[in-house]
């Protein structure tokens, strides 16, 4: 049986990893991942919008990786509208990109199970095989936060270097086109960075649970036999 230092780090370890993996999928279904501001650049270039005047052209929109919305200020008032993702838009999206941070996601999802399956199984007793043991927690850990970070990394590349919110925004508008004045990623992207920063601190826990501290011995006091003391 792991003594009790162990098994608290392996319990919180445990409980760390089924944390991540609700914030994966919950990161996953909220289309919360950007928002920005999108100017109308047609219809601000038709009636010569000064500056005072662009706020009538400028928009705003919001999107997830499998759905998102938007609201078109065009000059003429506001109007919504939603969209998803699949079957069509990622077809003018980076198709293979888009669908590589799904994939990150979903195998970070079952890795995040195995490794609480593990921490659990170390809480609970010592593992013969080494590989069940704490490398076993490891390397499982490490594998599910990497491919967070793959998402992640994925996705800022999307938006930074592929221009996925002008490619969204600009989706069947085949009058104006839009332009983005504004970008931000939003909270379900920072939750899965927040669940690689999990994998990270589990990393550390599992080494922490590994270290051997010093026992703290008791001296023991001498017993001096004199003479004396034989005698009687």
């Amino acid at each position: 049986m792991p003594g009790c230092f162990k098994k608290t780090l392996f319990a919180l370890a445990s409980l760390i990893s089924f944390v991540s993996f609700i914030l994966i999928v919950v990161a996953m279904g909220i289309p919360k991942w950007m928002t920005g501001k999108i100017l109308c650049k047609t219809g601000a270039d038709l009636v010569n919008a000064t500056d005072p005047e662009l706020v009538k052209f400028i928009g705003e929109i919001y999107y997830g990786l499998f759905q998102g919305g938007k609201i078109r200020q065009c000059g003429l008032g506001g109007r919504r509208s939603k969209f998803t993702i699949f079957p069509h838009m990622v077809k003018k999206l980076n198709t293979g990109l888009h669908v590589m941070i799904i994939i990150f996601l979903c195998v970070a999802i079952f890795f995040s199970l195995i490794s609480f399956g593990f921490c659990i199984l170390n809480a609970i007793k010592v593992p013969y095989r080494a590989i069940n043991g704490p490398a076993g927690a490891c390397l499982w850990n490490f594998l599910a936060g990497g491919f967070v970070v793959l998402a992640v990394t994925s996705f800022m590349a999307a938006v930074k270097l592929h221009h996925l919110t002008e490619r969204i925004a600009n989706f069947r508008e085949n009058v104006f086109r839009f332009i983005v004045l504004e970008e931000r990623f939003e909270d379900c992207f920072w939750i899965c960075v927040a669940s690689a920063t999990a994998h990270a601190v589990n990393l550390l826990l599992i080494v922490i649970s590994g270290i051997h501290f010093p026992k703290i011995k008791t001296k023991t006091e001498e017993v001096n036999v004199t003479a004396e003391d034989i005698m009687y």
